[in-house]
């Protein structure tokens, strides 16, 4: 065997080596023991002998310093022996010492476990070391070794900052991933939802039961109105319509040279805060106001004092009116209730959702009510029923019954003015406007019809009988309430700005402004004989104008 190859042996199998380094440790002493002896010539041995056991001792000291460094505690960081190692008392952990006290002071936490740890939380692990020297000047090579050690430390700190960051910000994601997608999940089942009960809303032609007070049942007829209550509607929209052209205007009522005169009086305490109706009964003494906390009042306007308290329920008073001494009130759930002396005489849930506006027909005993279900409804006051429920094909805001009774108009939301025969639930005509239609309200001429559009300054005038608008009154401020006198030559208009008053003569066939008075309202009416105008504000405050 040649030293190569010899050599290469060796190194495969160095648990051999042993074996083959004794006899060169046999050797050496034979040689000493000859030389002691005097003798001037030493035996020979093969040379790969002593070869073999250098490279023996070689792989040992390797393998030993390979033992240590498997066995050393490595910095938890920077994953190097520490120069100057500190335990964690809490985690155990074993840090370089520069490099953790770096790491805590910036965000006081333990690297590893991410728990609140402190300076005092380390514990220095004493060993036996040669004292360092110190650091010699940046023209040394050591210098330059102890400034890369030191950029090579805040590299390390930075990188497991930002490995830190990373983990924490790809949980977040896919936390935030998870819940978007969670989210238009829902939304869409929600519009899913929504869309199927718009459609079975607007297919139903049943309207739900009350609870009377007396505790009977009570049904919505759909089929049309029974032969007593038409033969009502009848009688009196021919009275009515006979009389209404030779009508001559009462003596006592007020001009356009009266109204000009109209100041506002000493306002009343606030009432009702976020009210936006006020209806005066037929002795024009009581008016009835309400709320957006679910309380309606009857405010003497004699006495300046409120005489009744009438509890509406939890939502907000929408509308009032007056049927002869009982006063009914309309809510934002959807109930229509009736009382009497300050009790309630009845109540009607027929609306799914806000029951938005209410009117009374000329009869004096039948209601109607409009709500955000695209339907109206009509009840019977003097029986305390529902005589029918129609509905349309838009949610409604508004409404009011022409003088003679036989035609209900209805603004709806998608900017229609929608007209119905009373009598059959048919529509019997269309008008359509810029905007969701706020207010509306038919002149006692028969012929005419005033309305405004939401958040509109402008009020249209339509023609019935032509079906189209004759005039557009510019009132210079947004309209919120209108209202047109008993003789149909005033139209009374209120808002935030204030209220106006347009005066149309006959004779003349023109227009004109007998009254601006800056009253803020969000309601207005009529005062006895148009001698009177009374406002209502959003803070619930009541403000009389007239001659003083």
């Amino acid at each position: 065997m040649n030293l190569s190859a010899y050599l290469v042996d060796s190194v495969l199998r160095r648990r051999h080596l042993k074996a083959v380094a004794l006899p060169g440790l046999m050797v050496d002493g034979l040689e000493a023991a000859h030389a002691g002896r005097g003798n001037t010539k030493a035996p020979s041995f093969p040379a790969e002998i002593g070869i073999s056991y250098q490279v023996e001792n070689e792989f040992e000291k390797l393998d030993r310093r390979s033992k240590a460094t498997s066995s050393a505690m490595l910095c938890a960081i920077s994953g190097e022996a520490p120069q100057v190692p500190v335990v964690s008392r809490k985690s155990g952990n074993v840090f370089e010492k520069r490099l953790v006290e770096e790491y805590i002071s910036e965000h006081g936490k333990e690297p590893i476990t991410g728990e609140e740890h402190t300076v005092e939380d380390l514990v220095e692990l004493k060993s036996a070391r040669i004292a360092r020297p110190r650091p010699p000047t940046l023209t040394s090579i050591p210098s330059l070794l102890g400034v890369f050690q030191e950029e090579w430390d805040a590299l390390a700190l930075e990188t497991f900052t930002l490995r830190q960051t990373l983990a924490q910000t790809r949980q977040e994601l896919s936390t935030a991933l998870y819940q978007h997608d969670a989210a238009v999940r829902v939304i869409a089942r929600l519009r899913k939802e929504r869309d199927e009960a718009r459609d079975a809303l607007s297919k139903i032609s049943v309207g739900a039961s009350r609870a009377p007070a007396a505790g009977d049942a009570m049904q919505v007829d759909s089929t049309g109105l029974p032969e007593g209550v038409i033969s009502r509607i009848e009688e009196t929209q021919e009275k009515l319509s006979k009389t209404r052209r030779k009508r001559p205007i009462p003596e006592d009522w007020a001009t356009g040279e009266a109204i000009q005169e109209f100041k506002p009086s000493s306002p009343s305490e606030p009432l009702y805060p976020g009210g936006h109706s006020i209806s005066l009964n037929s002795s024009g003494e009581l008016a009835l106001v309400g709320g957006t906390d679910g309380v309606a009042g009857v405010y003497s306007l004699p006495e300046k004092r409120v005489v009744a308290s009438l509890k509406g329920g939890s939502g907000a008073i929408t509308d009032s009116a007056w049927v002869g001494d009982k006063a009914v009130i309309a809510t934002s759930t959807g109930a229509v209730k009736v009382f009497e002396n300050e009790s309630e005489a009845a109540s009607f849930n027929v609306h799914a959702g806000t029951a938005a506006a209410l009117a009374v027909h000329p009869t004096g005993d039948i209601v109607a009510s409009v709500g955000i279900d695209k339907s109206y409804t009509l009840y019977d006051i003097s029986s305390s029923s529902v005589i029918t429920q129609i509905f349309t094909d838009a949610a409604l805001s508004c409404v009011k019954f022409h003088p003679d009774g036989h035609l209900l108009a209805a603004g709806g939301a998608d900017g229609q003015i929608k007209i119905f025969d009373v009598k059959t639930g048919t529509s019997a005509a269309t008008f359509d406007m810029s905007g969701p239609i706020k207010a509306l309200y038919f002149s006692e001429n028969g012929t005419w019809l005033a309305a405004v559009t939401k958040d509109s300054s402008d009020i249209s005038v339509w023609d019935l009988r032509k079906s189209a608008v004759v005039k557009v009154l510019e009132t210079g401020s947004r309209v919120d309430s209108i209202s047109w006198d008993y003789t149909g030559q005033f139209l009374l208009a209120g808002g935030p700005n204030g209220i106006t008053v347009q005066q149309y003569s006959k004779a003349s066939k023109s227009w004109t402004e007998p009254l601006r008075s800056a009253v803020p309202s969000t309601a207005v009416a009529w005062g006895p004989s148009a001698q009177s105008i009374l406002s209502l504000n959003g803070d619930g405050v009541i403000v009389s104008v007239s001659a003083q």
